[in-house]
């Protein structure tokens, strides 16, 4: 099992999207902890409301990412996630290819088709045709990774023997898809290496516009689904499996781990890879860099050293 720690999210308006601490100083301590990914989200215009309501403040993660790279040695730099259909794919494809080629092919791409309405309206997106643009860019990003002449005609461009340099180290950059629609499964099993079903119940399933995950036996049972799916597509590539685990009581005075080593061992036999856990403090809990710091030292300590 591997551990990604994601950026903590500053809810609301009221505090700084570094109250979590200096972004490479937490990079560093995720990868000394034994982390093996660190991740950011994207929202470039959320609604104030929606922030009022819970919603949260991002850093932009191509940039942030890119900062983490210098300043760190392995860990991997996840975007978790970056909402395809906001870019044009030869733009997306560049930022990520640009990340994987100067951090040494640490990048992973992280996307999804995004769900705020108003935020699509903000940056000029159709939120109606989010799916059509999300599979051209799936069409479009391994294309321009190669390095070689193609042509591409979208919903909203033509591109006419384009050639994209440098291409990435990694060949293709691993794309993980966020969701938990069928749709969404049967994507990943056809042209990305890995999956990121959203857990956290119905309230945020209702937020996220996407069907609840389920059980953790529903989990095993689609993570098989899309796996064989992958295997009839003619793919013999690993198909990862990205779980996000949100408890109180991980680390901290009085902490117990027995029970979520028990529930890690649990989500491993259930075909996870890859178990993401945060600080992230609601709309009203401020963040606090030594709370962050000591979180990844002792989540080191107990989970993964």
């Amino acid at each position: 099992m591997r551990f990604i720690f994601h950026y903590p999210e500053t809810g609301g308006v009221a505090g700084d999207v570094l109250d979590a601490g200096p972004l490479g100083e937490v990079a560093r301590a995720a990868e000394r902890a034994g982390f093996a990914g660190f991740s950011l989200s994207e929202h470039p215009a959320p609604g104030a409301r929606w922030l009022g309501a819970g919603g949260h403040q991002t850093l932009d993660p191509f940039v942030s990412l890119g900062y983490a790279a210098a300043l760190t040695e392995r860990i991997r730099l996840i975007t978790y996630l970056s909402v395809a259909p906001y870019r044009n794919p030869m733009l997306l494809a560049k930022a990520a290819a640009t990340l994987d080629k100067l951090s040494g092919g640490r990048a992973v791409l992280g996307i999804g088709t995004g769900y705020l309405k108003g935020e699509f309206h903000a940056v000029g997106v159709d939120f109606e045709e989010r799916n059509t643009l999300f599979d051209e860019a799936l069409d479009v990003l391994p294309l321009h990774w190669k390095g070689e002449p193609f042509s591409y005609t979208g919903k909203h461009f033509s591109a006419r023997e384009v050639q994209a340099r440098p291409t990435p180290v990694q060949q293709p950059i691993p794309i993980w898809i966020g969701g938990n629609s069928a749709l969404g499964r049967r994507r990943v099993a056809r042209a990305a290496q890995g999956w990121i079903p959203m857990s956290g119940g119905a309230e945020l399933s209702t937020t996220a516009r996407t069907p609840e995950l389920g059980t953790i036996a529903d989990l095993a049972r689609k993570i098989a689904d899309v796996r064989a799916a992958a295997a009839d597509h003619g793919r013999t590539g690993h198909i990862d499996l990205v779980y996000s685990y949100s408890h109180t009581g991980l680390t901290g005075p009085g902490a117990d781990p027995g029970p979520h080593r028990e529930a890690f061992a649990e989500l491993a036999r259930a075909g996870v890879d890859w178990i993401t856990v945060s600080t992230r403090a609601g709309v009203h809990d401020p963040l606090d860099s030594a709370a962050t710091f000591d979180f990844l030292s002792s989540f080191g300590a107990h989970y993964i050293g």
